[in-house]
Order: structure tokens, then C-alpha cells, then sequence
């Protein structure tokens, strides 16, 4: 059995604890259970940032586990006290025994001050990803990122970005196939790889009728199509010219400006995660051809999607 094993410290945020259930279906999934889950504190009792109240293990320098995954706090102390220093000390001593040590959002803070994080790529909230980088110089912070691996240290964005990293160690373990299948138990609308931006061109959009919300998603879904005002405002059930009226007063963007934020989202992921040719990119995400695709890059990302590329395969 592989043992994952959380550290939860004081006040932690209880979000951590869903990506349990990745692991918990993983064992379903499989033709046998693969993973035993264990929860461990410094001082066996512990109180998450809600007041909900666990009796975890004790933790110890004895304690064992292949994968540490580390809760964090919904706001990590930016002057850490010598009690705070306590749980990293311990996590440096029985990281070294492990496979694996993951900072589930601002657990980064812990692995970052237990020296764990020292020269390597790391991300944790956006919010604190200053913090992070003032805390520990040493530390490559990548803000805008859903998790990074980098060796044995993994560390995630906040809140829905843990169970992407649980996913992710999921599908290192038992493969692909059956990571896909964990998520379609979980009925996520998607996987998102590490490199994905944090921040959601549909949730910066954020519409507030079901009818705007209707057309951004047919518009996600048939993004290689040409998306006219009249073809969204038809998914709408509204006259084009009411549609964008709507649409700007509602996004505060045109619809035009709206659907090139969606595919360049939606290319920079293809990019990312993908060898596919830049023209093949560029015809699935509904840009005109290849130069019409860096255009629109060199506008939005301030560099050129081959630069993006470079980046994703410079990445461990």
C-alpha cells in the first residue's frame, strides 16, 4: 500500500481534506485499493479555520509515509513564532524518509520553511505568492500557475487546485486512464494541467444571467467555429443587437474581446500541454491561421506562443 499521509496544522483549512476523496475513489477505481490515507498534528487534537475539531495521529520524528501532503492556513503568519516553527523542523527531519512532500495551497509556507523548497519551482495561492517569494528568497515562486513538480516537491494553488495536484499524483501512481476516470467520479468539468493559469477567463467574465452564461458556453465548446454576434446572440435567445448590449453590460467586454480571451485561454492550454503544431492550435481554437494566433499572444501574454512552449518543455 502507498500511504498518503496529511499534516494538518493549527487553523488549517479544511478544503485540504476534499482531496482525500481523490484518493478514496482512486481505491474504487482500481482492481485493488492502492492508497491508505492517514492524517497526522503536531499535537494529535486539531482545529480547522471553521472550528471543525479532528483527533489526528501524533505527529513524531518516527512518523512514516511514501506522499506528505501539507494543509495550509487561510492566512499564513507572515512573522512565523517558535511554535510555528516546530511543524517544519519535523516536516524537514521525515521529508527526507518520503517519495513525495506536497504543499496543498499555502502549505507551500511550511515546506518553504523547512527548506524543502530551496532552488525549485514552486506555487502556492495567488494572493500570498508575494508573501511566498519575501518569506524565501531562494524559492522560484510561479504565481500564476494550478501546481508545479518539481523532483519530489509539489505544491498547488488554492482551494479547487489541491484536488488537480491529488489528481495529478493519482496519475503518476496508476496512470492516465484511471486519473480521467477518478475525475469523471468526482464530475469535474475538467482536468487542468499545471502550467493552467489560476485565474479562469470565464470566471474574470463572470455573467450574471443564464443567458450570457448560456453563449460563453456554447462559445467554449465550438471555439474552432466562427463565433458571430448573431450565432451567440442565437444561443442566447436574444436579437443580436440586444445580446451585445446585454453581453458588454454584463462582462464589461464586447463579445468579440470576450471570445479572444476563450481561445487564447484555451491555446496557451493547447500549447502548454500539447506537441501539436502551432497552426493545428491556432485552426482548433478559431484563430485565422498561425500569425493571426501570435498576434493575438504577443497582445494578451506579451510574448510569442513559442516562447510559451519553450517555457512549458524547459519545465521538469
Amino acid at each position: 500500500m502507498h500511504r498518503i499521509a496529511y499534516v494538518l496544522p493549527q487553523g488549517f483549512q479544511a478544503m485540504a481534506l476534499a482531496t482525500q476523496a481523490v484518493f478514496e475513489l482512486a481505491n474504487l477505481v482500481a482492481v485493488q485499493p492502492f492508497y491508505a490515507v492517514e492524517t497526522y498534528a503536531l499535537g494529535g487534537e486539531v482545529r480547522s479555520s471553521t472550528g471543525l475539531v479532528l483527533q489526528a495521529r501524533t505527529l513524531s520524528a518516527h512518523s512514516n509515509a511514501d506522499t506528505w501532503l501539507v494543509a495550509g492556513l487561510i492566512a499564513p503568519a507572515l512573522s512565523p513564532t517558535a511554535e510555528d516553527a516546530a511543524l517544519p523542523a519535523m516536516l524537514a527531519s521525515i521529508a527526507r524518509r518520503a517519495r513525495r512532500v506536497a504543499g496543498l495551497c499555502t502549505g507551500a509556507f511550511v515546506l518553504a520553511d523547512a527548506g524543502l523548497l530551496d532552488g525549485r519551482r514552486a506555487t502556492t495561492h495567488w494572493y500570498w505568492a508575494e508573501a511566498l517569494q519575501r518569506r524565501r528568497p531562494q524559492v522560484q515562486v510561479e504565481a500564476d500557475r494550478i501546481y508545479v513538480a518539481d523532483g519530489p516537491v509539489w505544491t498547488s494553488a488554492g482551494m479547487t487546485a489541491e484536488i488537480d495536484l491529488a489528481l495529478a499524483l493519482v496519475e503518476q501512481d496508476l496512470g492516465a486512464e484511471l486519473a480521467r476516470a477518478v475525475a469523471h467520479r468526482l464530475v469535474m468539468h475538467q482536468r487542468r494541467a499545471g502550467g493552467q493559469s489560476q485565474h479562469s477567463e470565464m470566471l474574470r467574465l463572470a455573467p450574471k444571467s443564464d443567458r450570457i452564461q448560456q453563449a460563453l458556453e456554447h462559445a467554449r465548446r465550438h471555439l474552432a467555429q466562427p463565433l458571430s454576434v448573431e450565432a451567440l446572440a442565437q444561443a442566447a435567445n436574444l436579437s443580436p443587437r440586444q445580446f451585445s448590449r446585454v453581453f458588454t453590460a454584463e462582462t464589461g467586454q464586447s463579445p468579440a474581446k470576450a471570445i479572444e480571451g476563450l481561445r487564447l485561454e484555451a491555446a496557451r492550454l493547447m500549447i502548454e500541454s500539447s506537441r501539436h503544431p502551432l497552426e493545428v492550435v491556432a485552426r482548433e481554437t478559431g484563430f485565422r491561421d498561425r500569425r493571426h494566433l501570435r498576434e493575438a499572444f504577443v497582445r494578451g501574454f506579451g510574448m510569442p506562443p513559442q516562447a510559451v512552449r519553450r517555457g512549458a518543455r524547459a519545465e521538469p
